[in-house]
């Protein structure tokens, strides 16, 4: 599986305005909304499911990334959005550090197979840290583009 595969291209932001949690949730799913993958009357629904699952224990996985996730009816594909913060989050990470990258990701209710292999690809592409780095100077959306696509185009 490739990002690519359920990353949408138009819910990318390469400066995160948001100061925490929530707001950061708010921020992605936005995005995702904006670029016509969710529904905006899905909108608060699927923020409450992400929150949740966020209560049953940080998706901040460490090493400054966060894999906020959930499964929702209102989608019939995987779908993510990434966000990058450049001043770092409080985001309860495993490792107690702020979260500079944030992959969102909806899945639909019956999918457990991609969304499983989704969330497994992520942490083994954010394992290199010269990536990681790479993503949180991105200047702009272009750039984590181009960056994970070009990770995609690499054997894994």
């Amino acid at each position: 599986m490739k990002i690519m595969d359920f990353l949408c291209e138009k819910a990318v932001s390469a400066d995160l305005k948001s100061m925490d949690k929530k707001g950061v949730i708010d921020e992605l799913v936005d995005l995702l909304v904006k670029a016509g993958k969710i529904k905006d009357k899905d909108k608060q629904k699927i923020i409450e499911i992400i929150l949740n699952r966020e209560s049953l224990g940080s998706t901040g996985i460490g090493q400054g990334i966060a894999i906020p996730h959930g499964k929702c009816d209102c989608v019939k594909e995987l779908t993510g959005a990434i966000g990058i913060s450049k001043r770092g989050i409080n985001f309860d990470a495993l490792d107690g550090e702020p979260v500079y990258i944030f992959f969102l990701l909806i899945a639909p209710e019956d999918s457990a197979g991609p969304h499983l292999k989704a969330l497994a690809r992520i942490s083994r592409l954010l394992r290199d840290k010269y990536l990681r780095d790479s993503l949180i100077k991105a200047e702009d959306e272009k750039k984590i583009l181009s960056i994970i696509k070009e990770e995609d185009q690499k054997k894994f």
